[in-house]
């Protein structure tokens, strides 16, 4: 199980890496930083897929300059919560904004 998360994360983070015309185009940032931003949002979700408490198919993460969008809806307060430090336990997050809905 474990070794089909990690091709999973590998195989975001490739498409995410070749596929980098849009935000770099409109000028919104560097290459390198919207590397980093996938790099980001790969490792928020790759954590979030393991995480027994998080429903990671139910949560989008997007990471513009080291902050963390998430949305989407959890299940619990407690759900939101752990996803959002999830994503504040990952290196270079400047911060986090949650958007998440609860939705029992």
């Amino acid at each position: 199980m474990n070794m089909k998360l990690a091709l999973a994360a590998v195989m975001t983070a490739a498409t995410l890496l070749t596929a980098t015309g849009c935000a770099v185009s409109r000028g919104q940032q560097s290459v390198g930083a919207y590397v980093d931003d996938a790099g980001i949002t790969t490792l928020v979700k790759s954590r979030m897929a393991e995480s027994k408490l998080v429903s990671a198919s139910s949560i989008s993460v997007e990471t513009l300059n080291g902050v963390v969008m998430l949305s989407g809806f959890a299940k619990s307060n407690t759900e939101k919560s752990e996803a959002e430090r999830i994503a504040r336990g990952v290196n270079n997050v400047t911060s986090v904004k949650n958007e998440i809905a609860v939705r029992p």
